[in-house]
């Protein structure tokens, strides 16, 4: 799964960083219209759970509401019989799991602009297809019949990536029911959320240096926390490109293919501007070919991308698999 980038923070065309920070803060926007609104006396709006969306409600039903809360999109026919199966499981978690995701249903027949659209970029080869979007980026989650157990497991992690990695954490309970949701009170500030917010301000403005003091600083006190990791791992990768130069770098690699130095800098680069698959090869094919303390380093340098990209992605899924292949 992509928002870590998902993701499930996705591709890394480190926008990945600016694209995860103006997500949370609509987020936030979000959930201060609320709060106003239920201060001033008025009621939440009530948001349907499982909804139809064509062309012309895409954009505001899809998209905009991605800031917010996960939307689930169910790509569906009606001549298609295994979407009769999957729907209604959909649906019935939809309303089970209570303002964690939206469902948005969308005939591939009355709106085919739509699903070619997903399916160029995704791959997409039939329905029912499922995928996900998080603040406006679009995460595959699978395709066909699956069992329910399998899509809690899916559904979860989607939720669990957009809240980390997103700060987005979908609409308060029984928004979805047609009644005002009462959401309480506010969580108090975790201890670490000024100096995260300061990493992530650094690292917005470019300060990289101070990004990953800050991080690391986070992450001294508290070694388990996922948004200090990506932020750090995201932090050192920009470090080390600035100032690069991508057409020596490159010439370098081609040139001696024993050069580990350029190899790594060339696949940071791949990796910061959205060439995944290419950056992961690059360093799996180099571990392959190296002994020692180049092959650690390598290695290394291999899992720290996995970082930048995050774990639930399939991308890293698969490299982990080529890693371990040519490692035993």
């Amino acid at each position: 799964m992509q928002p870590r980038n998902m993701s499930m923070s996705g591709a890394v065309d480190l926008a990945a960083v600016k694209a995860a920070a103006e997500a949370k803060e609509k987020a936030e926007q979000a959930r201060s219209e609320r709060e106003r609104r239920q201060a001033a006396g008025g009621a939440a709006p009530s948001v349907p759970l499982v909804v139809d969306v064509d062309e012309a409600t895409f954009q505001e039903e899809v998209m905009q509401r991605s800031t917010e809360v996960p939307v689930v999109i169910d790509f569906w026919a009606e001549w298609c019989q295994p979407c009769k199966q999957l729907s209604p499981v959909l649906e019935r978690l939809a309303e089970e799991y209570d303002g964690k995701f939206v469902l948005a249903k969308v005939d591939v027949d009355a709106n085919q602009m739509i699903f070619q659209a997903f399916s160029q970029q995704l791959g997409i080869q039939g329905i029912p297809a499922i995928v996900a979007i998080v603040a406006g980026q679009p995460v595959p989650l699978f395709t066909g019949v699956t069992p329910e157990a399998q899509i809690r497991q899916v559904l979860d992690e989607l939720i669990t990536v957009a809240e980390q990695q997103f700060g987005i954490t979908g609409l308060p309970a029984g928004a979805g029911a047609g009644e005002p949701g009462d959401e309480g009170a506010e969580e108090p500030a975790g201890p670490h959320d000024g100096p995260l917010a300061a990493a992530a301000e650094a690292l917005d403005r470019g300060e990289l240096e101070g990004a990953i003091l800050a991080y690391e600083s986070v992450l001294a006190n508290a070694p388990a926390n996922t948004e200090a990791q990506l932020g750090l791992a995201q932090a050192r990768l920009l470090h080390r490109i600035e100032g690069l130069d991508a057409q020596a770098v490159r010439k370098a690699a081609a040139d001696d293919p024993s050069d580990i130095e350029a190899q790594l800098r060339v696949a940071d680069l791949d990796l910061a501007g959205g060439h995944v698959p290419d950056a992961f090869s690059r360093l799996v094919d180099t571990v392959a070919r190296t002994a020692g303390d180049e092959r650690e380093a390598v290695r290394v340098r291999l899992l720290a991308l996995f970082e930048v990209v995050g774990g639930e992605d399939p991308r890293v899924a698969k490299a982990r698999g080529a890693l371990s292949r040519v490692l035993f």
